[in-house]
């Protein structure tokens, strides 16, 4: 008992001092009060959207139009640079696949990148060597001898058989058309007309030849520097970007490489295929038929089926036989090349369905020409790529 006593004793003051230093803490601690409600600022009406300063938003909205107006009279004067770039570029993207592989056979991107513009110099010089020469001296021979081959036309069956039909209206047609050739070559004011043309068409040449020159030199410096570019232009992306954006330009560096080299190939052969039909059947112009064939079959899709009309016509002119078996054989290769040779000589780019192919060259060829035709599908290509690898993605992880 007198021990417990004690201990009461003692532990009384420590008790009393616990409870005070409660006290003093919670006299200190404030008091809880209601959460703030923060009231939303009101949002500041943009200077676009502000009508009450009518001088200020006439003369911004005014700027703009100016400064929209220059850009395209800017872009409008430098249109002939930017196609210049533009077919350079392809050019580049063109022979990129050589240089890969060349890569990939163990040599170094800076001799490879030599080799390839070596032999496409080497190419190139062979062609305006052995090639142009002929072409000119063809184009000559077909204007002057186009009255002998009307005439020539109106002596064969198939001429008597439309006469039948049409009446005398294809007789007159064909000879109003074969006495205006025979006047304009055989009158001196024609010729000199024609020799006066002949200076602008020289200056076209002359401009046309330096203009291919500024394309051979934009293409090495392209085809040079095309990874330094690539990397450039990663860097103006965000940092975390730049794998996916990395991945995606290299997939449509590879399509439109491929694309264009692949393109080339079957022209090439075209024209081969055009070249030995002739020769073997006898046509005229073989050279600046297969020229043509070159130039137009570079067209997708459509390319083929057009000079298919062209090679058949000029045919015409000179055996109606003849330029129906050339368009038999001709059809034939077309399915050929479309079923057999296209999916050997493109297997490295996109897979693009027909209809698109039609309609982006169309909508390429109204818009900017030749050019604009021939860049259209790999234009699509690319925008299948970032639709197929950027948009499609996104819409799948949206629940």
């Amino acid at each position: 008992m007198t021990a417990d006593n004690s201990r009461r004793r003692n532990s009384a003051p420590e008790n009393g001092k616990r409870r005070h230093r409660l006290k003093r803490h919670a006299a200190t601690q404030p008091a809880e009060q209601p959460p703030r409600v923060v009231e939303a600022a009101a949002p500041t009406a943009s200077i676009w959207t502000r009508i009450d300063r009518p001088f200020v938003f006439g003369f911004l909205v005014t700027l703009g139009g100016l400064s929209a107006i220059l850009l395209g009279l800017a872009l409008r004067s430098l249109s002939e640079v930017l196609i210049y770039i533009a077919f350079a570029l392809f050019a580049a993207l063109g022979l990129e696949p050589a240089v890969q592989w060349l890569e990939r056979h163990r040599m170094k991107r800076a001799l490879a990148v030599v080799i390839v513009i070596l032999a496409f110099a080497v190419v190139l010089g062979l062609i305006v060597w052995s090639i142009v020469p002929i072409v000119v001296k063809q184009i000559a021979q077909f204007a002057t001898s186009f009255p002998e081959t009307i005439a020539a036309f109106t002596r064969t069956d198939l001429y008597h058989f439309m006469e039948k039909q049409f009446g005398a209206g294809l007789h007159d047609l064909i000879s109003q058309l074969q006495s205006q050739a025979q006047k304009f070559l055989s009158d001196p004011q024609q010729l000199t007309q024609l020799g006066g043309g002949a200076l602008q068409v020289g200056g076209a040449i002359a401009s046309g030849l330096s203009g291919v020159l500024i394309v051979i030199v934009l293409t090495l410096y392209f085809l040079a520097t095309l990874p330094s570019m690539k990397t450039g232009l990663l860097q103006l992306a965000p940092a975390r970007n730049r794998g996916g954006i990395d991945r995606i330009s290299t997939q449509i560096v590879d399509a439109v490489g491929g694309y264009v080299m692949g393109m080339v190939i079957l022209a090439f052969i075209n024209a081969m295929v055009v070249l030995v039909l002739y020769l073997v059947l006898g046509l005229p112009f073989p050279p600046l038929m297969a020229t043509l064939a070159f130039l137009i079959t570079l067209i997708p899709l459509v390319g083929p089926l057009l000079f298919l009309v062209l090679g058949s016509v000029v045919a015409l002119f000179v055996n109606p036989v003849l330029a129906l078996v050339f368009a038999i054989i001709y059809l034939v290769y077309i399915q050929i090349e479309a079923y057999v040779i296209t999916p050997r000589v493109m297997n490295r780019a996109i897979s693009i369905p027909g209809s698109l192919v039609v309609i982006g060259a169309l909508v390429g060829g109204t818009l900017l020409g030749l050019l604009g035709a021939l860049i259209a599908v790999p234009v699509t290509a690319s925008i299948l790529i970032i639709i197929k690898q950027v948009w499609i993605p996104r819409q799948d992880a949206r629940i």
